[in-house]
């Protein structure tokens, strides 16, 4: 069977789309603002932080705290939570197949656009073994003036592309990711597994996702159409013979 693209191309989120992340970094952020005076369950953190550039979240960090995060903090956190991640990151199930399977669809027109910083990035992806996917694709909102839900690194990654971000997918799993991905003027496609650090489908569809899944399996479909007239042909060659 044949598969053709239905999207210009396809911009990926990274921490709980393609790795599982999301609770090994929300686990050292609760620590560390734990070690502030502010003490909260993994709920509530993975529900005010997922998502969200750090950086970004300074006054609200202040005012539950009263401490101002700065440079030597973030850096101490990225230094605390790369320790664990090099230790147990895994990928997201059924994410290395989808995308290899996607390569071939979207050749040169997958990219990866997070709100991590570039060195975790490439870490994450050099560590599931899918950087040579993304080498040279790969997109942090650090580096922009303003992270998710600014549209952003999206409208960076589908210029870089040479695509209309209208026609490109976003696949996010986050509230600030889908919003992003909305005001970008993509198709959104939010991942939304059983998992204490994902969303509902109900809460992402109510932010603007066009469409939700479950399962990584069901990426490729999603993504792409089987031309029916190229299989009916292929199967009329092998009658023939």
């Amino acid at each position: 069977m044949k598969m053709s693209p239905k999207f210009a191309a396809v911009l990926f989120d990274c921490d709980g789309v393609l790795v599982d992340s999301e609770k090994i970094t929300n686990e050292v952020l609760r620590e560390m603002l734990g070690e502030l005076g502010w003490h909260m369950s993994s709920e509530e953190c993975v529900s005010r932080f997922v998502g969200r550039m750090l950086r970004d979240e300074a006054d609200v960090i202040e005012g539950h705290t009263g401490y101002r995060i700065d440079e030597d903090w973030l850096m101490e956190f990225r230094r605390r939570r790369n320790v664990q991640i090099a230790d147990s990151l895994e990928a997201i199930p059924g994410v290395v197949d989808a995308v290899r399977t996607l390569q071939q669809v979207y050749p040169g027109r997958l990219a990866c656009a997070s709100s991590a910083d570039r060195p975790k990035i490439n870490m994450q992806l050099q560590k599931i073994g899918l950087f040579d996917v993304f080498e040279g694709r790969i997109f942090s909102g650090v580096e922009l003036d303003r992270g998710k839900p600014a549209p952003d690194v999206y409208l960076v990654a589908a210029a870089a592309l040479g695509v209309d971000p209208a026609e490109s997918a976003v696949i996010e799993d986050s509230p600030p990711g889908v919003e992003a991905g909305r005001a970008a003027g993509a198709h959104v496609f939010g991942f939304c597994p059983a998992s204490p650090v994902h969303q509902s489908p109900e809460l992402l569809l109510g932010l603007g996702a066009d469409e939700t899944f479950t399962d990584m399996t069901q990426l490729p479909g999603l993504l792409t159409t089987s031309d029916r007239r190229f299989e009916s042909r292929e199967s009329s060659a092998t009658q023939s013979h």
